[in-house]
């Protein structure tokens, strides 16, 4: 994804083994023109997740692009939505229910204008806070009761500024190098999630 993938030779999916225990899912909207925009954040970090496993993000289910890994000796499904943000509920939904998953076995990875550039915030459960994507999720789920780990893509320049137009643009590269030591961190702050070590996550990251 831009400046946060790095652009080497993919290898063979790394083998996984297991029941899928946990869905980690990476909210953004599809398509090349969104691809470092604030609101694909989610994305970008689902993409460094990925790489890290050593998996790959490009079998078309559940209204998404996924791939399957091994993180901490987890069996995970990584999923991005491609129904655009607002429709995100229905992937997860869908995911969830095939794998007889409760909400407490997803991990969403989104975006958080409230914070600034660089900074993560990791809670167990809480309100959509204004975003679309948590949003719909919320709604489908009929629970708020999952993990996120949100990345803060700034607030917007001035109060007339829109906040579609906000993001919907780019990071700067300034930003990107910025944001790619702070997206490394997803697959560590996934692992003490699924560990049950969630105050740990929240000391260690927010």
């Amino acid at each position: 994804m831009g400046f946060f993938k790095k652009k080497e030779p993919v290898p063979p999916a790394a083998p996984v083994f297991g029941p899928v225990e946990y869905i980690v899912c990476g909210l953004g909207n599809p398509g090349s023109r969104y691809g470092n925009t604030r609101h694909n954040i989610g994305y970008c970090a689902l993409d460094v997740l990925a790489q890290q496993c050593g998996a790959r993000v490009d079998r078309s289910r559940f209204h998404a692009m996924t791939g399957e890994a091994m993180l901490d000796g987890r069996h995970i499904l990584l999923m991005k939505p491609t129904t655009y943000m607002n429709l995100s509920g229905q992937a997860v939904q869908e995911a969830l229910l095939f794998y007889k998953l409760p909400p407490e076995r997803l991990i969403v990875l989104s975006d958080d204008i409230s914070l600034p550039v660089g900074k993560m915030r990791i809670r167990t459960k809480g309100s959509a806070g204004g975003h679309n994507g948590l949003k719909d999720i919320i709604l489908r789920l009929g629970s708020e009761e999952f993990p996120r780990i949100r990345f803060g893509v700034g607030q917007k320049p001035s109060p007339e500024y829109d906040l579609a137009d906000w993001v919907l643009s780019q990071f700067t590269e300034a930003e990107g190098k910025t944001l790619l030591p702070l997206l490394q961190n997803t697959a560590e702050a996934c692992t003490l999630l699924m560990q049950g070590k969630p105050e740990e996550a929240m000391s260690r990251f927010n």
